[in-house]
């Protein structure tokens, strides 16, 4: 109990930008390899490309990576805290950070971009083929709506309805009207959990995965599953990912 209500410190630790470092390089959390990389296509589609565009950059964590950019680089994001973090890291770069509201509202003119880059992050499919140029990409990698369900069992909690059904098919449905699917992928990798408290603050970091989640509310549930971690080693969940790659018709 003493070590359970130590983890727990977890909940209040700050999560800013979007930087999992604080379990990940610890060792904490791990993952299993996907059977692609989003960067390297990333950098392929990048590749003499004149102009970009990074939907929901977070803190630019991973669009700062991707040097050298091209000469005209937007990144937008929605979460207002991460606007400032963007945009120290990106600015020096020459990187235009927008904020903005509503994904079928982005602040830029008709075929703006050669590439789009959206890992991770809701788009809306007519706005997406409006700003881009003919002959253009689109790439994302998205969360399907399994993610880690494991985690809404064993703490009594239902899947989001609002993404539950979220899956490669159901992406490829709503863009196969405007877009030729050039490439796409889905994979259910394992993620492991070594100790409740990466859990707790995995589930503070993406709140979305148990909505109006708190450590009190789920207290019993989360030490249920600190004594399996102690017992077992670890813990095991299901990632969903799935990949695309498209162009306008």
């Amino acid at each position: 109990m003493e070590l359970f209500n130590l983890l727990l410190e977890d909940s209040v630790k700050a999560f800013t930008g979007w930087d999992f470092s604080y379990v990940e390089d610890t060792g904490r959390v791990q993952y299993e390899p996907l059977p692609w990389s989003y960067g390297s296509k990333a950098r392929e589609y990048l590749f003499g490309a004149g102009s970009a565009l990074d939907m929901g950059t977070g803190g630019g964590e991973f669009l700062s990576k991707l040097l050298p950019l091209p000469e005209y680089t937007v990144a937008t994001e929605s979460y207002l805290p991460n606007v400032p973090i963007a945009r120290n890291r990106l600015s020096p770069l020459g990187v235009d950070v927008v904020q903005i509201k509503e994904d079928d509202q982005l602040p830029v003119l008709d075929e703006s971009f050669e590439v789009i880059l959206n890992k991770h992050e809701s788009y809306d499919v007519s706005e997406v083929w409006r700003v881009l140029k003919q002959n253009a990409i689109f790439l994302t990698q998205q969360v399907g709506g399994t993610d880690c369900k494991e985690l809404n069992q064993l703490l009594g909690a239902p899947l989001n309805p609002d993404f539950e059904n979220w899956s490669l098919q159901t992406a490829v449905e709503e863009l196969e009207d405007r877009f030729t699917i050039l490439e796409s992928a889905e994979a259910f990798p394992s993620m492991r959990f070594y100790d409740i408290g990466a859990v707790i603050y995995y589930l503070k970091a993406i709140p979305w995965q148990v909505p109006e989640f708190t450590v009190d509310a789920y207290r019993d549930a989360l030490f249920e599953m600190h004594l399996f971690i102690e017992k077992n080693g670890y813990m095991n969940v299901r990632q969903h990912r799935f990949l695309l790659a498209a162009r306008p018709k």
